[in-house]
């Protein structure tokens, strides 16, 4: 690595004024020139943003060359940007001993340590260092179901630790993670879009984006096919903080709006996403995906409150779903099963099965309607349909009456 611009070297040399800042940033700059860096922390945050609690930097590699990874993390929420190298030794320069009484440098030479303290004075410390060896900032291009650990947003997203090792507290979702891969690669190997070398994808509750991610990373730099994706969350501050995290990982058909499920237009999207979407917004988006005629529909539904309230068990069951819990089930079973039969009403082969093993997740049902260009027998279903609901007292689902209207 060269440092991009030498001249910033002097630059800070003029700035200097000896409290041991000009130690600490010089061997900043020494580590990106040496490539001997491997992250940086600040804490004791003293600004003026009572939210703020500490900044954490690292290098990636993006389509523009190495950056300067700063991610913000705050009370509830976190912000991250990408710098060139001149952009990031300035803004850290500015923000050590102003905003940020402590910071850490940890390189593969040495570690090396700044602080502060009330009255403005200084001590700077080296020692043996932390890391022998630099974090990979790359992709792993081969062709397999397995996402590589050492991907820049699993990290920014609190997944993987800077080695790419697997938090202890991530490990079920890291689980998740490649299930919900390895069955997206082969429900779309197994469908009408098998051969499209360019999709959209809709990800209904994308929350924190963790699939979302995985999603656009398998599909673009795994698999090969260009796939522009969006994630639609109500949650403001995520929707920020995932949109940072896609522009420094240069994902740029990868983005992320707030809003409701059923006031997105879906026109042309291939595969929609819905996980863990509550009560009858699985309904909302199921309709979302049905009017599109995406080629895939892919849902995870959570809570099942419309039937469960509903519900009037048969004669031979009251003994049975007296019980809360059996109730549950039963509500469970009628919903996602209407759904299932409305799917394949119009025009879908249905799956269902488990996401991932209940340990990991109790909301672990997946749904999932690939479309097909076979003729249907709507009323085949149509008695289906008003069977169960008859069976049960059930008197509308959400979905049906989307269907209807």
């Amino acid at each position: 690595m060269t440092f991009q611009n030498v001249q910033i070297s002097r630059f800070m040399s003029a700035m200097l004024i000896g409290n041991h800042k000009d130690d600490f940033v010089n061997a900043l700059i020494q580590s990106l020139e040496e490539d001997t860096f491997v992250k940086m922390t600040l804490g004791k945050y003293a600004g003026t943003d009572q939210h703020l609690n500490k900044l954490m930097i690292r290098l990636i590699e993006t389509k523009k060359g190495e950056r300067m990874f700063f991610l913000y993390r705050y009370n509830t929420r976190d912000t991250a940007k990408n710098h060139s190298f001149d952009e990031g030794v300035r803004i850290v320069f500015n923000l050590v001993g102003e905003d940020f009484l402590t910071a850490h440098l940890f390189t593969t030479k040495n570690d090396f340590q700044i602080e502060y303290s009330k009255n403005g004075r200084t001590r700077f410390i080296k020692s043996k260092p932390t890391f022998k060896t630099k974090p990979s900032e790359q992709h792993n291009k081969e062709k397999q179901y397995q996402i590589d650990r050492h991907s820049f947003y699993l990290k920014a997203l609190g997944i993987t630790d800077d080695s790419g090792a697997v938090k202890d507290r991530m490990a079920d979702k890291w689980k998740q993670i490649n299930k919900f891969v390895e069955i997206i690669g082969g429900l779309f190997d197994a469908s009408l879009l098998k051969d499209k070398k360019e999709i959209s994808i809709v990800d209904m509750g994308s929350g924190k984006g963790y699939l979302t991610f995985v999603t656009y990373d398998y599909f673009n730099n795994l698999l090969g096919i260009k796939a522009k994706v969006m994630g639609v969350d109500l949650r403001e501050e995520l929707v920020g903080l995932c949109n940072d995290v896609a522009r420094a990982a240069d994902f740029e058909n990868l983005s992320f709006e707030r809003g409701f499920i059923q006031d997105f237009d879906l026109k042309g999207v291939d595969i929609l996403i819905a996980l863990h979407a509550c009560n009858t917004a699985t309904d909302d988006a199921i309709f979302q995906g049905l009017k599109a005629k995406a080629g895939l529909i892919i849902c995870a539904p959570c809570c099942h409150h419309e039937l469960r309230s509903q519900i009037k068990p048969p004669e031979v069951l009251k003994g049975i779903m007296r019980h809360s819990v059996m109730l549950g089930r039963e509500a469970i079973m009628a919903t996602d099963g209407i759904r299932g039969l409305l799917l394949e009403q119009n025009g879908y082969t249905t799956k269902m099965f488990e996401f991932v093993a209940t340990e990991h997740t109790p909301m672990n049902l997946m749904i999932v309607g690939a479309r097909h260009e076979r003729t249907v027998d709507i009323e085949h279903y149509s008695k289906q349909i008003e069977e169960l609901k008859n069976f049960y007292c059930v008197k509308e689902q959400r979905l049906e009456e989307l269907l209807k209207a």
